[in-house]
């Protein structure tokens, strides 16, 4: 395993121990789609003095045709070697943050999005949101249609198709510095997961966006492919990305309270409140696509109903059991996420949220711990259980009036991102699917 540099000094040293001719410069689009150019060893000191200068307006939600400009800085803590591309005159990469060529920040860099919610935590006097997310995907023998490699399901053993893929994928995350807590194969056919072991929020933004390309280059070398669609076969469960979240203040857990019976705060029970507050507002950053809502359905372990619990899976949040000695690990789990989303803006938003919790002192209601996907509509009404948005046209009515999700993620983006998830809703609907040909055709 590489050592983590420090600074730009740490990177050439890297530079010449490794070998690097090339460095590849990374950052998102508004969708969070990643984008990249190459750079030979030679720009890499102009790059972190001046930055390399690209074309913006053909990058999705960036600048317009007119003020297209942009500027790339290489953040130097995040320099690693790519473990896939020849050793020999290796290949390295960088995460950028987007600059005006004035040298302020672009405010439709997502990056920036989620550092201005890390500042505002800050202000509040927490040091670190630490987030755990759980990203499930799939492995299909092409991208043309979801053939499944197994019928394996939920930590199924020998059937399992793809544990050496697995295992390459995971030693290759741990070649450059990204520890892995476990994995296993999921409750769909030819479905896994590779668990992320917490991070600082910015550091895993990075680090998501890192671990999905990795997951699709290993899975190319062995001729598949691997998708993090949210859901991709009909009939079977969806790929989430459950995330697990607390704030901290140095080293203390802001989230325990040891004389709780749920062993939580104050402050973890804002922080949730804030979440299930607004939920509806920013379900269109946790699950941005049409797809999106195909696994947002009762019955496929996806949450569809605003609660929280302990053990109850059914709930949008989730508590994890405290074990005595085990503070540091109090966290919450929001289950509705999925891997389809741009974490840098899906990680703000949840931040944002839950410190409006933890600023208008939030009352959290009282945890459900039946089956909610078995209560009938009028024990759910008597309860004040409301649902998640049921389609991408609901989501994006609740975020277009969300004053918070605006200042989640800045006038720009917020005003990009619903402009854009507006095209693609009406290039969905009026398209004719393979449903209404085969179910109307036959009797109309």
């Amino acid at each position: 395993m590489m050592e983590k540099p420090r600074d730009v000094k740490d990177v050439m040293e890297l530079v010449k121990a490794y070998d690097v001719r090339f460095v590849r410069l990374w950052f998102v689009d508004i969708l969070g789609q990643l984008k990249s150019f190459a750079i030979h060893v030679d720009e890499l000191e102009t790059a972190f003095e001046e930055g390399m200068g690209f074309d913006g307006s053909s990058i999705k939600g960036f600048a317009r045709i007119d003020e297209s400009d942009m500027v790339a800085i290489p953040d130097p803590t995040t320099f690693t070697i790519l473990p896939w591309r020849p050793k020999e005159k290796a290949v390295a990469r960088m995460f950028c943050d987007i600059y005006n060529p004035d040298g302020t920040p672009y405010q439709g860099d997502p990056r920036y999005a989620l550092k201005r919610a890390l500042d505002k935590m800050k202000n509040m006097g927490f040091t670190n949101f630490y987030v755990g997310p759980e990203l499930e995907f799939f492995y299909f023998k092409s991208p043309q249609s979801p053939e499944i490699l197994d019928e394996a399901g939920y930590f199924d053993y020998p059937m399992d198709a793809a544990e050496d893929l697995r295992r390459d994928t995971i030693l290759a995350l741990e070649a450059m510095g990204i520890r892995v807590e476990y994995s296993h194969h999921e409750v769909a056919p030819s479905q896994h997961e590779i668990d992320l072991r917490y991070a600082d929020a910015l550091e895993m933004a990075d680090i998501v966006m890192t671990y999905k390309v990795t997951v699709k280059e290993i899975a190319r070398k062995y001729g598949v492919y691997a998708t993090f669609m949210p859901k991709p076969i009909f009939g079977v469960n969806g790929s989430g990305m459950h995330t697990h979240q607390s704030l901290f203040i140095g080293n203390k857990n802001a989230f325990f309270d040891p004389n709780d019976p749920y062993h939580l705060s104050d402050i973890a029970k804002q922080y949730t409140a804030g979440l299930l507050t607004h939920i509806k507002e920013i379900t269109l950053v946790l699950n941005q696509w049409v797809n999106s809502y195909k696994r947002l359905v009762p019955g496929y372990e996806a949450p569809v109903y605003i609660c929280w619990a302990r053990r109850n899976r059914s709930a949008l949040i989730r508590i994890p059991m405290y074990k005595p000695g085990k503070e540091k690990a109090t966290r919450i789990e929001l289950r509705s996420p999925d891997p389809g989303c741009n974490p840098y803006l899906a990680f703000a938003a949840m931040l944002t949220a839950g410190l409006k919790g933890i600023e208008r002192k939030y009352q959290l209601p009282d945890p459900v711990e039946q089956d909610v996907y078995h209560m009938a509509p009028e024990e759910r009404a008597k309860l004040g259980i409301e649902e998640l948005p049921g389609s991408l046209i609901e989501a994006i009515e609740h975020a277009e009036k969300s004053d918070l999700l605006r200042e989640a993620l800045g006038d720009h983006i917020f005003q990009q991102l619903i402009c854009n998830k507006k095209i693609e809703w009406d290039d969905y609907r009026i398209r004719v699917t393979e449903y209404e040909i085969s179910r109307y055709l036959p009797i109309l």
